[in-house]
């Protein structure tokens, strides 16, 4: 993704920030924007991704707030994908009862699946998979977690924006600050 004019983008001490909002859509339209982290040093991804992890209130810290003019912004076509089996994860968060096979024990989600009589439906998996791909037309992100069931004002100085280097990016919504991907790209220069 190539652009010039005028971005969302804030020069903090070691990095960047690039805020790309996304329009909403619907009855109750939400705000959501990509943020893109781009370090100073070429080899500042893990210092950053560590401040970004170990500083309380990072995030909302470092969110550029005024649109500055762009003289040369170049973001890199990429598409990452992951997918994990999250059935033990969730249960040592305690989430237990929905894998229970007996019934009596609370363990069935009958309340929340339709099963024919005398069968009590049970979780035996729970998958998740989330897909992100930017290109020059903007971004898709997708996610999907499943269970398996059983039974049933600007400067006028212009400031570049070059991702040719490692760099951390995320979606969120922006009036709660919940973020819906993370992710980084080690690699931009092999999209």
């Amino acid at each position: 993704m190539a652009g010039y004019g005028v971005r969302y983008i804030c020069d903090f001490d070691g990095f960047k920030v690039l805020k790309l909002p996304y329009n909403g859509r619907g009855v109750y339209p939400r705000s959501f924007s990509m943020h893109i982290f781009l370090p100073d040093a070429r080899d500042g991804l893990p210092a950053l991704v560590e401040r970004v992890c170990s500083e309380s209130g990072f995030l909302d810290t470092h969110v550029p707030l005024k649109c500055v003019p762009v003289g040369n912004m170049l973001i890199p076509k990429f598409k990452i994908s992951s997918g994990f089996e999250a059935t033990e994860v969730m249960k040592k968060l305690g989430l237990v009862l929905p894998f229970t096979v007996d019934p009596l024990a609370g363990g069935n989600v009958t309340e929340m699946v339709e099963s024919p009589a005398g069968e009590d439906p049970y979780v035996s998996a729970i998958f998740h998979k989330s897909c992100i791909e930017i290109d020059e037309e903007g971004t898709v992100a997708t996610a999907v977690t499943v269970p398996r069931l059983r039974g049933g004002g600007c400067p006028t100085e212009t400031v570049d924006f070059v991702a040719d280097h490692p760099f951390m990016f995320l979606i969120r919504e922006d009036k709660t600050g919940t973020v819906l991907f993370m992710g980084h790209v080690l690699n931009p220069l092999a999209g």
